[in-house]
């Protein structure tokens, strides 16, 4: 079982049901990782935000920058691409605004967050990313049609 103590079922199961996700950190530089797999989540059907407050209104991959959550907001997931010490006031954030999960990408833990999410009722993957996730675990090319929750 991986850091955040999810199994595979439980990845499987939030990747699926997410459809409105926003990605914090998202960069408009194409080699930057925050840039292929906002791309990435654009192509499996997500509704995805770029949150950049240095980069607002500007457009990744067609989709227009916004300078925090709170304009991303109403969100399933907040996918975070920001060190591990600047991982907290994000999740703050979004427990605040109601997500419903939070990722936070290879490289970025905060065991302190996660119990404070966990507290919250919400979801939260430590140290994983998404695209690599969604490969491993064989998911479909897209994500299902249809309503969730």
């Amino acid at each position: 079982m991986a850091r955040d103590g999810l199994s595979d079922d439980a990845v499987r199961d939030l990747l699926l049901r997410t459809r409105r996700i926003a990605v914090v950190g998202a960069s408009d530089k194409p080699g930057r990782a925050s840039n292929g797999v906002f791309a990435f989540l654009l192509q499996r059907g997500y509704s995805a935000i770029p949150v950049n407050p240095a980069l607002d209104g500007r457009s990744i991959h067609g989709m227009q920058a916004v300078p925090s959550l709170e304009e991303a907001a109403p969100l399933d997931m907040v996918d975070v691409f920001r060190r591990s010490e600047q991982a907290g006031e994000v999740v703050d954030e979004a427990i605040r605004l109601g997500a419903k999960s939070v990722w936070l990408q290879l490289g970025v833990w905060d065991d302190a967050a996660a119990e404070r999410a966990r507290a919250a009722g919400i979801a939260i993957v430590m140290d994983r990313c998404p695209a690599i996730e969604w490969g491993r675990l064989g998911l479909p090319s897209r994500v299902p049609a249809g309503a969730v929750d």
